[in-house]
């Protein structure tokens, strides 16, 4: 039996990019990357699903109900067909139809791309694996911003690195776009 792949994009939203509420490090960088998957399942005709991510009350830092900031990006909006998964969580699986849809299509295998590599990157990631999902992240096309934690400024790229460095420990594979690609065509 072949493998069913679908794509999932992960909270890129408008609140991540210059003049949002919460600007992540090289996001525009991230998200054409993201596209470039996108483009690749779309014409090979394999699922793409999209998560947004909305807080559920207006005092939220970021993603506040209705607003614009927790719109999806234009860079990678969503076809019609295209299912968006609303959620309220980090994990992308709790509370929402996500884990349904994957399997109403058969789904076995995901690839993972969008925002925040420390966040909700890496909570998909793990509770895919978990939940039996053969799953590759697409470090490149990830993005997060800088930390503090206990005085400790943490660049962006090196809080990227780090969790994508765990993800590959032993949960998943950690490749680029292009080794994507290049490995798996236009699916």
């Amino acid at each position: 039996m072949s493998s069913k792949t679908a794509l999932i994009v992960v909270d890129i939203q408008n609140d991540y990019f210059p003049g949002g509420l919460w600007t992540l490090s090289k996001v525009e960088a991230a998200a054409s990357k993201a596209a470039e998957v996108i483009a690749a399942f779309r014409k090979s005709g394999d699922l793409v699903v999209h998560i947004r991510h909305e807080f559920t009350s207006n005092d939220a830092p970021f993603f506040r109900p209705g607003s614009e900031g927790a719109k999806l990006h234009p860079s990678v909006i969503n076809k019609p067909e295209e299912p968006v998964v609303l959620k309220h969580y980090i994990n992308s699986f709790r509370e929402t139809e996500l884990k349904d849809v994957l399997d109403q299509h058969g789904i076995d295998s995901v690839v993972v791309v969008g925002n925040m590599s420390h966040m909700c990157v890496d909570g998909i990631t793990r509770a895919a694996v978990d939940f039996g999902y053969d799953t590759t992240v697409l470090h490149d096309a990830c993005a997060t911003l800088d930390l503090e934690f206990n005085g400790v400024k943490v660049p962006a790229e090196h809080v990227h690195a780090a969790f994508m460095a765990a993800l590959s420990f032993g949960y998943a594979p950690v490749i680029s776009t292009a080794e994507y690609l290049a490995k798996h065509g236009a699916r």
